[in-house]
This record gives C-alpha cells, sequence and structure tokens, in this order.
C-alpha cells in the first residue's frame, strides 16, 4: 500500500466522504479561542483549516496550524502568494513540514484593497498553479527557488480553491484542471449561496470529469453582517447571493436572530447539496465566528466518527 502524507490524504484516496471545517487565526497574541475552537471540533472532522490574514491581520498561520496540530487535530495550512515571494513559499512549506504540517491549500489570495490593511502592497511572485505545481515536485526540482531539489521535501496533500461564481464558467472550470494536473487532491469552492448557479458549474464540472480526478467540497459560511452588506449594496461579492437567500437572513431584527437564520441557510444549503453524486463533502466556516462553524457541524449530521 502507499504511504500517504497525512490522514486527511488517506481520507481522499478511501473515496469516503471529507469534511473539513476553516478558522481564522485570533487578531491577537492569546492562542486560547483557537484551542477552544479545535477542541469543540475535535473528533467531528477530519481536518481543520488555517486561513492566511484572509481579511484582516492575524497570527501567524503557520504558528496557528502548530497549536492545531498539537491539540491533536490534523491541520490545513493555507499558503497564500499575495503577501510572499516564491523564496518565502518554499521556506513557508519546508518550516509546516519541519513541524509535522503537510497539508497545504494553496491560493492566491483576496487583493489587499478587499479589506482593511489596503496600503499593503501585494506580491503575487507567483500563481496558486505555479505554487501547487512547485510543492508536488520540490524533492527532485527546486528550480522555482534556484535549487535542482531539496532533499526531504514533501510529500504533501495539497488542495486548492474553486470559484463556482467567478465568470467566464469555461475558463474557472479550465483552471480546475490545471490545478488537479499540477498536483491539487482537493478543491474547496468558495461559499455556496446561488445553488441555480452552483448547479451550472458542477454540471460543466461533471461533464469534464474533474470530480474523478480530484476531491471536490463545497464551502458553507453562513451570511455574515458584512456579506449581507455586500449583497444589499448591490455590487457583486465573490460569491453570488441571491435576493431571496439574503431576506431570510436580513429580515430578522436582532443580530442573535440573523445569526440563527444564517446557519438554517447554510444547513439548508448543505441539505441540498448532498444529494449532488461525485461531491466528497464540506468545507465548513464560521466567517471569524468559530461557534456558528460549530453549530453547522454539529447540526448538520456530517460529524466525523
Amino acid at each position: 500500500m502507499v504511504k500517504r502524507a497525512t490522514a486527511l490524504d488517506e481520507r481522499i484516496a478511501s473515496g469516503k466522504p471529507i469534511l473539513i471545517a476553516e478558522i481564522s487565526p485570533p487578531q491577537g497574541v492569546d492562542p486560547a479561542p483557537l484551542r477552544q475552537a479545535v477542541g469543540q471540533l475535535a473528533g467531528k472532522i477530519h481536518a481543520l483549516g488555517i486561513s492566511d490574514n484572509r481579511d484582516r491581520v492575524s497570527m501567524s498561520a503557520l504558528a496557528a496550524a502548530s497549536l492545531v496540530a498539537a491539540a491533536g487535530v490534523e491541520p490545513i495550512l493555507h499558503v497564500t502568494t499575495r503577501d510572499r515571494n516564491r523564496i518565502a513559499l518554499v521556506s513557508e512549506a519546508l518550516g509546516a513540514q519541519a513541524l509535522g504540517i503537510r497539508n497545504l491549500l494553496c491560493t492566491s489570495g483576496s487583493h489587499q484593497t478587499l479589506g482593511p490593511f489596503r496600503a499593503a502592497k501585494n506580491v503575487y511572485d507567483i500563481d496558486a498553479v505555479q505554487l501547487l505545481v512547485a510543492y508536488a515536485g520540490l524533492a527532485t526540482d527546486g528550480s522555482l527557488v534556484g535549487e535542482k531539489g531539496i532533499e526531504g521535501a514533501g510529500p504533501f496533500c495539497l488542495g486548492a480553491v474553486a470559484a463556482p461564481d467567478a465568470d467566464p464558467l469555461e475558463l474557472q472550470v479550465g483552471r480546475l484542471m490545471k490545478k488537479a494536473r499540477a498536483g491539487a487532491e482537493f478543491l474547496v469552492t468558495q461559499p455556496v449561496y446561488d445553488l441555480e448557479r452552483f448547479s451550472a458549474w458542477w454540471k460543466e464540472v461533471t461533464r469534464r470529469g474533474i470530480h474523478e480526478k480530484v476531491a471536490i467540497l463545497a464551502g458553507i459560511e453562513p451570511l455574515s453582517e458584512g456579506r449581507l452588506a455586500e449583497a444589499s449594496s448591490g455590487k457583486r461579492p465573490a460569491s453570488r447571493v441571491p435576493e431571496a437567500v439574503a431576506a431570510k437572513v436580513a429580515a430578522k431584527s436582532d443580530p442573535a436572530a440573523r445569526r440563527a437564520a444564517a446557519i438554517e441557510v447554510a444547513l439548508e444549503t448543505i441539505g441540498r447539496l448532498s444529494s449532488l453524486s461525485g461531491l466528497r463533502g464540506f468545507s465548513i466556516c464560521g466567517d471569524g465566528d468559530a461557534e456558528a462553524a460549530v453549530a453547522i457541524v454539529e447540526k448538520s449530521g456530517l460529524g466525523s466518527t
């Protein structure tokens, strides 16, 4: 039997359903909130993604992933090309491996002007596809950083992001093919709200057989106040939010009721998507609300045993 890089890698190879969650590291230096979230999710998910300054400046994702691993949950380290050049990106993977972290999700990251750190300069030395290629063959081909190879590097279990709502559809699906060929073993979609659009995207994904080459997980994230504001502003957010879906949450009069409604919509989305043949599972994110992610995992009945 081929030795797999991680338990997540083994789960992917098994063909069984997969459930992961994603959290953002704390904004400060206190690891207590992170450890609390990990404790609530332990035993219920197969791995926990650690975002890399997704929409705010936070504790280092690598440091947070190390804390998650120490707490007994397998981490998925998100690595964003927005903030690092190729030297730092390769160094990050080597450091992660030294800490026992081999699940790496490669992403270009949201442009800094979409977050609070608008004055920061981006890097984007390479894109997510190039990063996947580099990580997949790092032991024998380190040409990205001027090396013949880095002995002992890898193997890694590599993931990437899928954008069902992005246009044009054909181009986005073609990019998924590139990510699969580059070495991605799993793909996590951006949060799903528009089921009609997701259905059209899924039809094209399955027509090309991408779901047979890589495990695809649907992203589930309760509608936050910020995303509701984006939807009502008329500007198209990263993930489309149909008016009817936004209305279910916005109609509630107080934050607690809106939060409960958002969790309920997320659960309904899981129910609708669970019947899709070929979809391997879900990635649950609380958009900064770890308690919401825990609630969705528990109420959905998807929790790992």
